[in-house]
């Protein structure tokens, strides 16, 4: 793909860095993401990945903005109250960049659409806050061949983790957090509270590893880090990094597969 001398100035900040170059920028243009939640940390991972140039995306939110979202979900204002997250979140990427295509799906994502919300994809980004969803969208991970990065936040602590359960020597997200988790029994921001700038922290470094994903054989910045969770600790200024195995009895990805 060639970009356009419009594209090149807009990204051109990208492509001298050695690690994107225009190859890499080039690749970013013909990227589908779909982000799964476009709350606290849907907002920062789209602003991030749309500011470096992804092509196309598939925004899946079934909620509503209320004014309690302001503190924390970058993408909205008081004039989005009251509409769908989904269709507020097209309209800010519209206006932030009119060269990006994006479908949106203002519904909740379960096993029964996930499939084909996902289709054609190249990177699933889910930041959505209940475990039901969270699995139900690693399992159409596994069975369609997408990968996953997988953000989650509370308080004052954070994660992000890279899935590719469909690779036989890869977990997916059960093989973290197995089968115990079924029901919608997240604890909420509502419940317990969250630190806006720690939102911001784990969606734009999820838009970082989303990068990292989409580069994977496009440029000397491609490294999708498998298996690797990355946690996330706002109150003491650090983070650590885990390495996930493949349970190879998984009911998502291993010899129990649903």
């Amino acid at each position: 793909m060639v970009l356009p001398p419009e594209r090149l100035e807009r990204f051109a900040r990208h492509i001298v860095l050695p690690e994107v170059g225009g190859a890499g920028q080039a690749a970013l243009a013909c990227r589908h993401v779909v982000l799964v939640g476009l709350g606290g940390i849907g907002s920062p991972a789209l602003q991030y990945l749309a500011g470096a140039g992804v092509g196309r995306f598939t925004l899946i939110d079934d909620g509503d903005v209320e004014l309690s979202n302001l503190q924390r979900q970058t993408i909205y204002t008081t004039r989005d109250i009251g509409h769908a997250k989904a269709v507020a979140a097209r309209r800010w990427l519209a206006n932030f960049d009119n060269a990006i295509s994006a479908e949106v799906y203002d519904n909740r994502i379960g096993g029964e659409n996930a499939a084909r919300l996902m289709a054609g994809a190249d990177l699933v980004l889910d930041g959505t806050d209940n475990f039901a969803t969270r699995l139900a969208v690693s399992d159409a991970c596994v069975a369609n061949g997408l990968p996953l990065l997988s953000a989650a936040v509370g308080r004052f602590q954070g994660q992000v983790g890279a899935f590719a359960g469909h690779l036989p020597d890869q977990p997916c997200y059960r093989c973290f957090v197995g089968d115990a988790f079924d029901a919608d029994d997240c604890d909420t921001c509502a419940e317990d509270g969250v630190l806006g700038a720690m939102v911001g922290w784990v969606g734009s470094f999820a838009a970082m590893q989303a990068i990292r994903v989409l580069l994977d054989g496009a440029s000397a910045l491609g490294d999708p880090q498998w298996g690797k969770l990355h946690l996330m600790d706002g109150l003491n200024a650090g983070m650590r990094t885990l390495a996930i195995m493949k349970d190879p009895e998984c009911s998502g990805c291993g010899s129990n597969r649903r």
